[in-house]
């Protein structure tokens, strides 16, 4: 008996059976997913129609009777009977209005080559096989926003005592967050907290400078008011004071050049700015079209993303001021329309402003659309700040990190990458939102391709339909291609946390 039953007993173990033929390839496939019950059969069957149906008749529309070429409207009304299609021959005309507004034709250049440059640049922050990501981040975000500048406007601007005293002022503060949080400076030392007196007293000048008149002085070829000097030079006295701090310590000796970086950037930034480099000037009411989307677009995400992590942090501080400031700039900033932000930014600033005093109706809109989509960033990554758990921030704490050290190396990282969808959402919205612009005059792409319709040379009765699918498809192309990205950072990043 026990011989009979040994003879049943699997000596090795039994390798799986291949599923029926039945259950694998694309016929099952499609039968699973599409065939499933009658119920599915017959909505594949109607949508499949659907599909078809309207398919077929934008061929016929877009390719079959549309109009490809031609020099007026008469290339795109249709002889006798003939049904009439897309008349892509408006398209193919405006297209250079389209991509450049009114740009002159013989300074395009300029922007074919800041294009070409920012592709690459972004190609090489994006592709993760690409090295020196770091040395490209600098490139895009610092040096490429001052060179897009000067190439857009021709460059040799003119800076007032005040707006260098800011500049200054606000490298001052760079040197003393780079002196905190990559060399490890405490608050405590005696020179950095003159430094950080000297920094209070420089902005608190330039408010009396805003609010109050001064008796004007030249000085280093540049004409200051009493206080604006005085922020100007207090604002080089607590650089100064911060990298001595650094050279008096032995072991942050190392790290006290990296301190002066801030101070040379905005010096070459100032240098490159200010120069004559033979460019002939373009005015921003000349800059439209796809170009002008992409100035506001890109601007806006590059100026919210930073501030909408400050605001998201403020909210989220324990000092009662800094989190009652963050929550009414955001609660006011999420409770408006953008519309009325733009209006009131192009109308109804320039009556709050002194006498004489001016602000470009480009740069008005570029300041609304950033801190509008600031507000919004910042609840974003308020909700990804909330997702990491207690024991992070205190396994930080107990490291002796301090606060910025905290959310820049353990913190944030976690954060902003649980939050990319919502991130990546903001940024689209935004881009989409940039047609907002062309109520107050500025002619963006989708305001550019609008006003063609109304050229008598290819007024017709496809002209609009035409010019609008054109815009709708570039449109789509750009979301699509930021959507599709998020998801591969995502699946890098494993989001999830799957195994």
């Amino acid at each position: 008996m026990e011989e009979q039953v040994a003879g049943y007993v699997a000596d090795q173990p039994k390798l799986p059976l291949p599923p029926p033929a039945s259950e694998v390839g694309f016929g099952a496939r499609l039968r699973r997913s599409l065939f499933a019950t009658p119920t599915d059969a017959i909505l594949t069957v109607l949508a499949a129609l659907l599909i078809l149906y309207v398919g077929w008749n934008l061929a016929q529309w877009a390719l079959v009777h549309a109009a490809f070429a031609g020099a007026d409207r008469t290339a795109c009304v249709p002889a006798g009977a003939e049904e009439s299609g897309a008349c892509w021959a408006f398209v193919r005309a405006r297209f250079a209005q389209f991509m450049y507004g009114l740009y002159p034709v013989e300074e395009r250049w300029r922007i074919d080559i800041l294009a070409l440059v920012l592709v690459a640049l972004v190609a090489a922050i994006a592709v993760p096989r690409v090295p020196f990501k770091r040395l490209n981040a600098i490139l895009l975000l610092a040096v490429y926003p001052v060179v897009a500048l000067v190439l857009l406007t021709g460059g040799r601007f003119l800076f007032g005592g005040a707006a260098i005293a800011l500049l200054f002022a606000l490298a001052a503060v760079v040197t003393l967050v780079i002196a905190s949080g990559q060399i490890g400076f405490r608050w405590s030392d005696p020179l950095i907290r003159a430094a950080r007196l000297l920094v209070v007293f420089a902005f608190a000048a330039l408010v009396a400078s805003a609010t109050t008149d001064f008796d004007q002085r030249l000085f280093l070829n540049q004409r200051f008011d009493t206080a604006t000097l005085a922020a100007f030079l207090a604002s080089l006295l607590a650089v100064a004071l911060t990298i001595a701090a650094a050279f008096r310590n032995a072991d942050l000796r190392a790290g006290a050049p990296s301190l002066a970086i801030p101070l040379a950037a905005l010096l070459a930034a100032l240098a490159f700015l200010t120069a004559d480099l033979g460019l002939a000037p373009v005015r921003t009411n000349y800059w439209g079209g796809l170009s002008l989307t992409l100035v506001v677009a890109l601007t806006g995400i590059a100026a919210s993303f930073p501030l909408g992590i400050l605001l998201a942090l403020g909210r989220r501080s324990t000092m009662p001021a800094v989190r009652i400031l963050c929550i009414i700039f955001i609660e006011f900033w999420r409770g408006i329309p953008l519309i009325t932000v733009l209006i009131m930014a192009q109308f109804m600033l320039p009556l709050f402003l002194p006498s004489g005093v001016t602000i470009n109706e480009l740069l008005r809109a570029l300041v609304g659309v950033s801190l509008f989509s600031a507000a919004y960033m910042a609840e974003v990554i308020r909700g990804g700040l909330q997702a990491i758990p207690k024991g992070q921030y205190e396994g930080a704490d107990s490291l002796g990190l301090g606060y910025w050290q905290k959310m820049r190396m353990i913190v944030l990282p976690q954060a902003l990458r649980l939050v990319i969808p919502g991130i990546v959402n903001t940024f689209i919205g935004l881009f989409k939102d940039t047609t907002l612009v062309s109520v107050i005059g500025l002619a963006d792409f989708l305001g550019a391709v609008r006003r063609g319709f109304s050229d008598p040379t290819w007024i017709t009765e496809q002209t609009a339909a035409s010019g609008l699918v054109f815009a709708a498809f570039l449109y789509w192309v750009f979301c699509f291609s930021m959507s599709r990205y998020s998801i591969f950072m995502e699946r890098r990043l494993d989001t999830g946390h799957k195994r």
